[in-house]
């Protein structure tokens, strides 16, 4: 006897994709039209600052949205594990824009020193790719969750968390620190990227 197919419930289907791509939803009119992802490169330690300036003074009609990218990263003090946030790329601000003209003049607006990254007079923008591994990665919140992981024989597994299924860029990991360090290709050019990984079990071998 031919077993019967089960219907599809078409509003769980429906509600499980909006799940799925609703943390995306606010940076969509971002991903249309003629809005690019500009880099901009300013002094280490005054991100935050930059990003505040920046939205306070360049119309916002120009500036679309500022994105500041962070991790997060465990550090050990009064014997207690604590989850601290920290920039992801540190020196740089993403600046979301479809006028580069006017978003170039209205930064002389911002009295710390900045720049447009780029090389003579042609200006950096991310490509699809970049952009898309970043909202992939850091996601609705701009910010890398902690990852975590095992280590068999040389290998590293990792099990749950942003990292997983990026094993191939992973350049180091200091298992006491709770730390990764990832070869990236952004703005042009390789990228040493710190991030956060619990090393949860480490075997000699794969059995």
């Amino acid at each position: 006897m031919k077993k019967q197919k089960q219907p599809v419930d078409r509003d769980l289907v429906d509600r499980s994709f909006f799940a799925r791509v609703e943390p995306f939803l606010y940076l969509l009119p971002f991903l249309m039209g003629g809005f690019m992802w500009y880099v901009i490169q300013t002094s280490t330690g005054r991100e935050e600052n930059i990003k505040q300036e920046c939205e306070q003074r360049i119309s916002k009609d120009v500036l679309s949205h500022c994105v500041l990218p962070l991790y997060e990263e465990k550090i050990k003090y009064k014997g207690q594990w604590h989850i601290q946030k920290k920039k992801l790329f540190p020196g740089y601000l993403f600046l979301i824009s479809e006028n580069l003209d006017e978003l170039h003049e209205q930064l002389k607006r911002v009295e710390a020193m900045t720049k447009l990254l780029g090389a003579g007079d042609d200006i950096i923008a991310l490509t699809q790719n970049e952009i898309d591994f970043l909202l992939r990665f850091a996601g609705d919140e701009e910010l890398v969750k902690m990852s975590q992981g095992m280590i068999i024989g040389d290998k590293v597994v990792i099990l749950s968390g942003p990292l997983k299924g990026m094993e191939s860029t992973i350049q180091r990991i200091d298992r006491h620190k709770r730390k990764a360090w990832l070869n990236l290709e952004m703005f042009g050019r390789q990228q040493l990227v710190e991030v956060g990984v619990e090393i949860v079990k480490k075997v000699a071998c794969e059995t």
